[in-house]
């Protein structure tokens, strides 16, 4: 081995299999160590080299092999074998190795996330690159600390059934769920399902920074009541596209007349003119007009065509009036004395709303009383 031992002494080479302490045969290891990683080798040399690597890594003495592991531990150079063998070594040894060493292939990686525990498991979560074969097993086999570091790494590439995986094990973990909620890039089922999981501010970051707001919006709403759904539209509204929203929910047959009415009643007036705008297949535009400008007739007319039952108009007939009549002056309460007089409004008009209709727009008062108690307790006391 012409080149490495050009570099090492005969002396450094019995040092190494044969020093008496394993403080010398570690030194004489890192020596060797460095000089296999940066030498030009030759194939000869290669195959030399790689016989010391298994001598070393074969060594007694911890150290010695700790020396091995800490200073290959990214180099291309170290045999599958050996590296397979450092990886079964104790952690001090092994988790180098698995953390960085390109030597692994992706079936090594992915039997050791099945056998070897959790900190290896850990080490391999937070490699520099993964791909879909050991990240399919992290999310399988993997513990809490492992799926978070994967799932918090974007050099990870998950594919779609293993985030699902990951919802599924790990619908109760906060931590996991904010990790999958802020990766640069999530499929539109993971972001729907993922929606439901978390809480406002992460479920605010998802509507903001992933594109599907709309979606991600509807699908809260998803196999529970459609309140929740009228709920997200503020959230909906702030940061998406209310058009893309409305046409979600056509598409999935969810834009009922119970949540535009609902809708209208929280103070959503651009909700209600692109759902109607939809359901009547008439432009938006057109749509506005005959919400707003057209006369009494114009609102029945686009009410009729957009299919909506006759027995509740009178109530969005009310709703599109009190709109009409505030005189919003960009004060901090717009909205709620918007909010106040529509649902006095309403509940006062002799219509034929569902009673789950009903006790949700009383709720919606009650709240908003309770809001409007706690502003004039505070400002008393100021």
């Amino acid at each position: 081995m012409s080149t490495t031992r050009s570099a090492l002494t005969d002396e450094d080479i019995r040092t190494l299999v044969k020093g008496a302490t394993a403080t010398e045969r570690a030194a004489a290891a890192n020596k060797l160590c460095r000089t296999i990683d940066t030498a030009p080798l030759s194939d000869e040399d290669r195959e030399t080299a790689a016989e010391i690597l298994r001598v070393m890594a074969a060594d007694a003495a911890e150290l010695v092999r700790k020396a091995l592991a800490v200073t290959l531990k990214d180099s291309p150079l170290v045999p599958r074998d050996v590296a397979l063998k450092l990886a079964r070594d104790v952690e001090s040894i092994a988790l180098p190795m698995l953390n960085c060493s390109p030597v692994f292939t992706d079936d090594d990686l992915a039997e050791i996330v099945r056998l070897g525990g959790p900190v290896r498991q850990l080490a391999i979560a937070r490699r520099p690159m993964l791909s879909r074969t050991v990240t399919g097993a992290i999310a399988e086999h993997g513990g809490e600390r492992a799926v978070a570091a994967a799932c918090a790494n974007d050099n990870a590439d998950f594919a779609e059934a293993a985030l699902q995986e990951v919802l599924v094990r790990f619908d109760k973990h906060d931590k996991i769920l904010t990790a999958v909620a802020y990766r640069k890039v999530l499929p539109l089922s993971v972001s729907e399902k993922l929606v439901a999981l978390v809480g406002d501010q992460v479920r605010d970051h998802l509507i903001a920074h992933h594109g599907v707001a709309a979606e991600t919006a509807l699908t809260v709403a998803i196999g529970a009541a459609e309140r929740a759904t009228v709920d997200l539209v503020d959230q909906a509204g702030r940061t998406a596209d209310v058009r893309g929203f409305v046409s979600h929910l056509v598409s999935s047959q969810r834009l009922s007349a119970s949540l535009l009415l609902r809708a209208l009643a929280n103070g959503h007036m651009t909700f209600f003119e692109w759902g109607v705008a939809e359901l009547a297949g008439v432009p938006h535009h057109r749509t506005w007009l005959m919400i707003h400008d057209a006369g009494p007739l114009g609102l029945r007319a686009i009410y009729e065509r957009a299919g909506l039952p006759a027995r509740l108009f009178p109530a969005f007939r009310a709703a599109v009036d009190t709109f009409h009549s505030m005189e919003f002056d960009g004060g901090a309460r717009d909205l709620e004395r918007f909010q106040e007089r529509m649902l006095q409004r309403f509940l006062t008009q002799p219509q034929s709303a569902a009673r789950e209709d009903v006790d949700y727009l009383l709720d919606k008062m009650d709240e908003i009383s309770r809001e409007a108690r706690a502003e004039a307790g505070v400002a008393q006391r100021a």
